[in-house]
């Protein structure tokens, strides 16, 4: 072989530049495996929490829904979600609107979330998998094992702010809560109002305390 010239010498580095950029984007990359390893546990800590708290059938049922409640206030980021859910009417609505909804979707969701995993509290739930997204959420795989039925798959969506990971939206097989509910509001915040919309959940919310103690 000849000596090699500076243009031989560059196109040589370039290919290996190339291999090495390539070989790091396939390679898994450890900050984003531990991100999602992150994410994963906080999905499995608070579903064995509040699992503990469904099975302890001594406790009056009432008791039992503020302590999951709790566990959810501390897990899910409401003002996220409902921004998320109102998308382009949150900049429309007045500092107290925004409270104001906060507060009552916190209960509808916290409400809806009791009644869903109760149905299930003697199921076996497991968490398989996560993955990181694009923007640096993650999402969480779990599903409920049924013996009277076929798995049902719900999804956690997680985004990591102030030092925690909390959940921004929860997909049902395959349904996402958030995409959902803005389906929902948009069209009353369309058709009412949005203080008719706060109402509207204001009241559903009051109906559904009383029926379920």
């Amino acid at each position: 072989m000849g000596p090699r010239t500076p243009r031989a010498g560059r196109a040589r580095a370039a290919r290996l530049g190339l291999a090495m950029a390539l070989a790091a984007a396939l390679a898994p990359a450890p900050a984003r495996a531990a991100a999602a390893e992150e994410a994963k546990a906080v999905v499995s800590e608070t579903l064995e929490r509040v699992l503990v708290v469904l099975r302890e059938r001594s406790k009056p049922a009432g008791q039992r829904r503020s302590e999951v409640e709790a566990i959810a206030y501390a897990r899910f980021d409401f003002p996220t979600i409902s921004k998320l859910v109102l998308a382009r009417n949150w900049r429309k609505l007045s500092p107290a609107q925004q409270q104001d909804f906060i507060g009552e979707f916190k209960r509808h969701l916290t409400l809806t979330y009791w009644k869903t995993l109760e149905d299930y509290r003697d199921e076996k739930v497991l968490v398989t998998a996560a993955r990181e997204e694009r923007n640096g959420d993650v999402t969480v795989r779990s599903h409920i094992e049924s013996g009277r039925s076929e798995p049902i798959r719900i999804d956690y969506r997680l985004r990591a702010g102030g030092g925690r990971w909390a959940v921004i939206d929860v997909v049902i097989e395959g349904v996402s809560m958030v995409q959902n509910f803005r389906a929902q509001t948009q069209e009353i915040i369309a058709r009412d109002g949005i203080d008719a919309l706060i109402a509207k959940l204001r009241e559903k919310n009051d109906a559904r305390s009383r029926k379920e103690g």
